[in-house]
């Protein structure tokens, strides 16, 4: 089983002038092709492709670890941010029980799951109310061990950990996440004995989830990692197909960069499933982060958006029917719920109400995305359908591995760097300069000039 790609409403035939001509269509295929030869020559430096192949050795440990930690404490906090939070979060909600932390021990088999990925002083605060430092695995996670905020969570929980234990015994309460060479937190792992898991050379934060990154916190919460890995290798053997029709990242990349050239600047993700959810949130930075660049003089990139079936059919949809025709949507639906709900029979014979009776809440939100689809589609907007035959950890592999294909072909598309972020880093050095981080003082000075400007 895996995941299909429909792209029909993509196109000018479906959705009339806004949609995409077949002459635009032709045009896009000789770009998506000269990208597959690009991405390939590529292969040996972009080594999350290779995640699904090489970790054999790797997975093994992660199991080991994550039996101990599954059996050592009651809760199981990842301090991380960007990549290193986004894919776990959406991983656990994808995969298992919607209430896990609300669940009784002997239901979930395994700890609490929280991901700290915010330095609200009040949501830090808040954490330890919730948790037991004295039976509490942290788990710290940054390649570059220079995230400030991460580092801040650790800074704080290193002290707390310290004041119950002694620095001696924080190797059984903490899990480190870093690159094997570089940046702060590798030598703290070292000075302190910390079980360590490394980051792949060329492996960025947004292209982490099938590493150390991510499989460790799943496998923690009790997720099959190598059924996950076997279905991201699946699509990643799908998606290096010479045809573009038969290779649906390649088309995904094709379309919505083709979209962006008539102006559809805004890419819609929306999941008819509260288990895919946060995959839009994973999605988005992916997406933003990769593809958001400077070309020369001009600037490329399409702004991503979150939106959840059904619940945003009633906050956002009005916008996307009846709105300007500067977005596509992709709804990302499910064949085979796990559950099925039945909805009861009316209490009386009102027809208003009573047609529900008998149906499943399974055929409910099924009938809400075909519908939402066709509206979409009536009013001449682009959209296109993934859809996932059940939510299981091989298909969740493929999803992983699917969106970051289809980033990678569009960033080759494009003409664009899709793995490094210099907007990132220039925010991460003014935050380095506010705090009065030594040798960031000429940044200082420069906000500060800017400024000044700005009041005159």
């Amino acid at each position: 089983m895996r995941l299909t790609l429909d792209f029909t409403n993509m196109l000018s035939r479906a959705v009339g002038e806004h949609g995409i001509t077949e002459e635009e269509f032709d045009r896009a295929c000789k770009k998506a092709e000269a990208a597959l030869v690009s991405l390939r020559a590529k292969r040996d430096k972009i080594r999350w492709r290779d995640l699904p192949y090489n970790q054999t050795a790797i997975v093994r440990e992660i199991k080991a670890t994550a039996e101990w930690v599954r059996s050592s404490c009651e809760s199981f906090v990842v301090l991380g941010i960007g990549g290193s939070a986004l894919g776990p979060i959406a991983v656990q909600q994808a995969l298992n029980h919607p209430r896990w932390n609300e669940l009784p021990r002997e239901k979930r088999n395994g700890p609490k799951f929280y991901v700290e990925d915010n330095v609200d002083p009040e949501r830090m605060a808040a954490l330890f109310d919730v948790i037991d430092p004295e039976t509490t695995i942290f788990n710290v996670i940054t390649k570059s061990g220079s995230t400030s905020e991460t580092m801040a969570q650790l800074l704080t929980v290193m002290r707390t950990l310290i004041d119950l234990y002694g620095e001696e015994h924080l190797k059984d309460r903490l899990i480190a996440t870093t690159d094997c060479e570089k940046g702060n937190l590798i030598g703290i792992a070292k000075q302190y004995g910390l079980k360590t898991f490394y980051v792949p050379e060329g492996v960025g934060g947004r292209f982490s989830e099938l590493c150390p990154v991510g499989l460790l916190p799943a496998a923690v919460c009790g997720i099959d990692i190598e059924t996950m890995l076997a279905g991201a290798a699946l699509m990643d053997a799908v998606c290096d197909k010479d045809d573009v029709g038969k290779n649906p990242a390649l088309m995904y990349a094709m379309l919505e960069t083709a979209a962006m050239e008539k102006g559809a600047n805004v890419g819609v993700l929306m999941p008819y499933a509260d288990s895919l959810k946060y995959f839009a949130d994973w999605y988005a930075q992916l997406w933003a982060e990769s593809l958001g660049k400077k070309r020369g003089l001009e600037r490329v990139g399409q702004t991503p958006v979150k939106a959840l079936g059904v619940t945003d059919q009633h906050s956002q949809v009005q916008l996307y029917t009846d709105g300007p025709f500067d977005k596509t949507v992709t709804f990302l639906g499910v064949e085979k719920y796990r559950t099925e709900f039945t909805i009861p029979h009316a209490v009386d014979e009102n027809p208003n109400v009573a047609f529900l009776s008998g149906h499943t809440f399974n055929e409910l939100i099924s009938a809400e995305r075909r519908a939402t689809e066709h509206a979409v589609t009536a009013s001449g907007h682009m959209n296109k359908t993934i859809l996932l035959p059940v939510v299981s950890a091989e298909t969740i592999g493929q999803l992983i591995m699917f969106f970051e294909l289809a980033t990678a072909y569009a960033g080759e598309i494009l003409g664009i760097d899709a793995y490094d972020q210099p907007g990132v880093e220039e925010g991460k050095n003014m935050t380095y300069a506010l705090l009065g981080k030594k040798g960031y003082e000429g940044k200082l000075g420069e906000m500060n000039r800017q400024t000044e400007r700005s009041l005159v």
